[in-house]
């Protein structure tokens, strides 16, 4: 059994929010600049340059990458031979994400009722996901999640007959009823299986794979690959003015379903899909 004390977590969690609110993936740098020199559209390609240009100025004067610094979204793997020691492990998650926010001076964004709308000038508390795992270490992913591109997210209940062909359809209704709110170019979470809830989790996770890695399922493979195609072909392009990058990736995650359902989750995230990942 190996003992993880709650004052490392929390200054973990602090990190982590600052990092992953200033700072560019190395695999989201890549898709951008690849974007960047491909794309066709000469008002799109300014829109790209023009992002780029504040990814660069976010990193060099420690200014979030957005204004919108997100609620706080975490996947947190917990081995089953980790004891944690000196409190519970959500208020430590809580307590790093305080601190993160307030001590890294980013936007608290989050109100402790939806009806009520007072402020908790913390932005706590965070959305946090547990996983037990074999082994003796904690694995933390966050993915800040701004509002504008997850105001977009769906869920269709299909019906099994739809199949693929279906799954494809509402995919890129949601991408098109998205537009330009979900500030383009987009990465596209999609789950799929699972039930109602087990979806929207699957899309949601599936925005922290990098954009760089197809699925290992040759079918969701050849599916991100044509997803992505089609979707460069709506035009609706970087920032929703035109061009042939809407998407930077479409990844795919799926789970075993009910005999009688076809749930289909679409979470989208806009061009900086802010995450990062430490193993404590």
């Amino acid at each position: 059994m190996r003992t993880i004390k709650t004052d490392e977590i929390i200054h973990t969690i602090k990190e982590m929010c600052i990092e992953a609110n200033h700072y560019l993936t190395e695999d989201m740098e890549q898709a951008l600049n690849h974007a960047t020199e491909t794309e066709k559209a000469p008002l799109g390609k300014q829109i790209l340059c023009q992002l780029r240009d504040n990814l660069r100025i976010a990193s060099e004067d420690m200014i979030p990458i957005c204004q919108d610094t997100g609620m706080a979204v975490f996947f947190i793997e917990v081995g089953q031979d980790v004891h944690v020691e000196g409190g519970l492990l959500t208020d430590a998650v809580n307590e790093g994400v305080r601190q993160g926010y307030v001590d890294g001076f980013l936007r608290k964004s989050v109100v402790k009722d939806p009806i009520l709308r007072e402020n908790t000038k913390d932005n706590t508390p965070a959305v946090i996901h547990y996983d037990i795992v074999a082994g003796d270490k904690i694995r933390i992913t966050i993915a800040p999640k701004g509002f504008g591109s997850e105001n977009m997210s769906r869920v269709f209940m299909l019906k099994p007959a739809d199949g693929i062909e279906g799954v494809k359809d509402v995919i890129l209704t949601a991408v098109k009823d998205a537009g330009p709110n979900a500030c383009p170019p987009m990465v596209v979470g999609v789950g799929v299986g699972g039930t109602f809830e087990k979806c929207a989790l699957l899309a949601k996770k599936a925005l922290t794979r990098p954009v760089n890695k197809r699925s290992d399922i040759p079918y969701v493979r050849e599916m991100e690959e044509e997803l992505l195609e089609r979707i460069n072909k709506t035009g609706i392009g970087p920032g929703g003015l035109g061009g042939s990058t809407t998407a930077l990736a479409v990844n795919i995650n799926t789970y075993p379903t009910h005999i009688a359902g076809l749930p289909v989750a679409v979470n989208i995230c806009c061009h900086v899909n802010r995450h990062c990942v430490r193993v404590l």
